[in-house]
C-alpha cells in the first residue's frame, strides 16, 4: 500500500483505531515505512505526532509502541468529550456559515431517511460526518482539532451500540441544527449536552487482549460524578 507522505499519520492512526496494530504492539520505522510505501522520515514525524495525541508511547531501549490506555483514562476521555461537544455547538451557533448549515441540514435529512428505513451502517457514518461538520462550524481551529482527536480516541477505546430509537436520535440532531441556525447559543449547548450524555450511555469499553485494566465495564453515570 502506497500513500502520500503527508497522509502517513492519518493512516497509522486509522490502523491503530481499527485494531490493525494492537495495543502494546511495537511500531518500527522500517515496518511502517514498508507498509505505507514511504521513507522513514514521514513515519518518524507521524510517530511523534501520534505520541503527542496519546496513541503511541516511546519506551526507553524499546522504541515506539501502541499505547495501552487504562479504564480510568478512557472514562476521563469520555467525560472531556461530554464537556467539549456542547461548547462546540454553542460556538457553532455564533460562528457557523451558510455552507455549514447546508451540509448539516442535508445530513439530518439523510439520517432521518436512513433511520426510518433501519439502515444502521449508513447511520454510523452519517453520524460521524454530522459531528465532524458541527465541530468545524465552531469557527475555532483549536477546538475543532480537540473534538476530532476525541472522536478518534473514543472510537479506539470504545464500541458504540446503535441507538435504540434512531429516529429520535436524528430528531435530536435536527433540533441541534435548528438552534445553531437561529444563533440560539444556550439551546444549542443544552441540546448537545443532552444528546452527548445519551450517546455516552451506549459506549462500551473495547477489551483487546493486551489492555492493562480490570474487566469491569465503565459506569457512565459514575463518570459524571
Amino acid at each position: 500500500m502506497r500513500i502520500p507522505a503527508h497522509s502517513v499519520c492519518t493512516a497509522i492512526r486509522d490502523d491503530i483505531v481499527s485494531g490493525v496494530f494492537e495495543r502494546g504492539s511495537r511500531l518500527t520505522e522500517e515496518q511502517l515505512a514498508r507498509r505505507y510505501g514511504v521513507s522513514r522520515v514521514p513515519v518518524r514525524e507521524a510517530l511523534r505526532t501520534l505520541e503527542s495525541e496519546g496513541f503511541v508511547v516511546t519506551r526507553r531501549h524499546a522504541g515506539a509502541h501502541v499505547a495501552e490506555p487504562t479504564d480510568q483514562e478512557a472514562a476521563d476521555l469520555l467525560e472531556i468529550r461530554l464537556l467539549l461537544e456542547p461548547l462546540g455547538a454553542a460556538r457553532a451557533a455564533q460562528r457557523r456559515t451558510e455552507a455549514h448549515l447546508k451540509v448539516l441540514r442535508g445530513l439530518v435529512r439523510l439520517g432521518q431517511e436512513r433511520a426510518r428505513r433501519g439502515q444502521g451502517e449508513d447511520l454510523r457514518s452519517l453520524g460521524a460526518w454530522f459531528h465532524e461538520t458541527l465541530a468545524q462550524a465552531c469557527g475555532s481551529p483549536g477546538l475543532t482539532a480537540l473534538l476530532t482527536q476525541l472522536r478518534h480516541k473514543t472510537a479506539w477505546m470504545y464500541t458504540v451500540d446503535q441507538p435504540a430509537a434512531p429516529v429520535e436520535s436524528w430528531a435530536e440532531h435536527g433540533a441541534i441544527v435548528d438552534a445553531v441556525a437561529r444563533g440560539d447559543v444556550e439551546r444549542a449547548r443544552s441540546l448537545t449536552a443532552l444528546h452527548a450524555e445519551r450517546a455516552a450511555a451506549a459506549h462500551r469499553l473495547r477489551r483487546p487482549e493486551r489492555v492493562r485494566t480490570s474487566q469491569h465495564a465503565v459506569n457512565i453515570a459514575s463518570v459524571r460524578n
